[in-house]
């Protein structure tokens, strides 16, 4: 769903074939047959932009931590079950490493009824550990912080450790187009600390506008990113000292350039900015795992978390300007980026093959 499963997936193949491994990056939802992966993404992205109360009330359900029986992900995974023992058995594949809940419930399924021949690892890349990440036959999880990881082994009794977020080692050194933006950004908005707004892949969220035009209106100048959603850059492009931007492939230098991120996720965009030095805010985050994972990075001092308008321009005047309190937030994003994911995930396997 979106891009940020994508991102992770991409970048840990990239990293197994950069030491002379292999890995095959697969969408379960287009193993899922009759067409059920496409109808459930169009139904996702269409409850999250247009119908935001239906999704919370789905999360509620499936989804949400808690106490309780309640339906689970795991009948509809099952659908996809043969395709991937299939891509396993053809691969030769060494490890399934699910990066999304769906993926997590199917490999545990099949390692819980012996069908997969080999270990299933998951990397849960929310900060919120929502129920359908957790299925007590896979081999490992891997978290993003220690938090995460001992509700994993509450959870399930799984073994979890951690493995911090996963990006391209771009963002984590001096980017090269940084410049270029830093000069497009003094341009538009002389004297104006850059504030990027992130709306996701598919360019979601609530009341957008808004939030926009309180901020050109009080000193900053608003890079917003609208992914995919033309419509959204149209109107936001018409706004004075706003600048509406589409598909960015240069991300790196962009979180460098800019002073501050407003998010409304909690997913890959905000961990990308920690990585590039970026203080993150949370604000009218989308419903369900975006809520409760903006709040958990709040609750962990990784962001601050803007419940109103004037909460925000208090959080951006802190963060945008030189001194401690911006150091303080700087230091703690990337304090999550001690660990490699991939050196874990394989440490993961040899364990596994210990154990069994």
């Amino acid at each position: 769903m979106g891009a940020g499963h994508d991102a992770v997936a991409a970048e840990l193949a990239r990293r197994a074939r950069e030491r002379g491994g292999d890995a095959l990056v697969v969408d379960i939802l287009e193993l899922l047959p009759y067409g059920l992966g496409g109808a459930l993404r169009r139904f996702y992205r269409g409850s999250v932009r247009h119908f935001p109360w239906a999704y919370a009330a789905l999360y509620r359900l499936f989804l949400r931590p808690g106490p309780g029986r309640r339906p689970g992900g795991t009948p509809l995974a099952r659908l996809a079950g043969g395709r991937l023992l299939e891509l396993v058995r053809r691969t030769d594949a060494d490890v399934v490493v699910p990066v999304f809940h769906l993926g997590a419930q199917l490999t545990g399924h099949l390692r819980a009824r012996g069908l997969l021949p080999v270990p299933g690892v998951v990397l849960v890349i929310d900060f919120e550990v929502h129920r359908q990440w957790l299925h007590p036959g896979n081999d490992h999880c891997l978290c993003l912080t220690e938090d995460a990881a001992r509700a994993v082994r509450e959870g399930t009794g799984t073994p979890a450790g951690t493995c911090g977020p996963v990006v391209p080692p771009q963002f984590l050194t001096d980017a090269p187009g940084a410049a270029r933006w830093r000069e497009l950004f003094d341009r538009l908005g002389p004297g104006q600390p850059a504030v990027v707004l992130s709306a996701g892949a598919w360019g979601v969220g609530s009341r957008l506008a808004a939030t926009v035009r309180l901020l050109a209106g009080h000193g900053f100048l608003p890079v917003v990113l609208c992914g995919d959603n033309r419509r959204l850059r149209r109107t936001l492009a018409r706004a004075r000292g706003v600048l509406a931007l589409g598909w960015v492939r240069d991300m790196p230098g962009l979180l460098q350039a800019a002073h501050a991120l407003v998010d409304n996720a909690a997913g890959q965009t905000a961990v990308q900015a920690l990585a590039a030095g970026l203080p993150v805010v949370g604000h009218r985050p989308i419903p369900g795992h975006g809520a409760d994972g903006v709040r958990r990075m709040a609750e962990l001092g990784l962001s601050d978390l803007a419940e109103d308008e004037s909460a925000l321009l208090d959080a951006l005047r802190g963060l945008t300007a030189p001194g401690p309190r911006r150091r303080e937030r700087i230091a703690a994003g990337r304090a999550l980026f001690t660990d490699d994911a991939l050196t874990r995930v394989t440490d993961a396997v040899r364990t596994a093959h210990g154990r069994r």
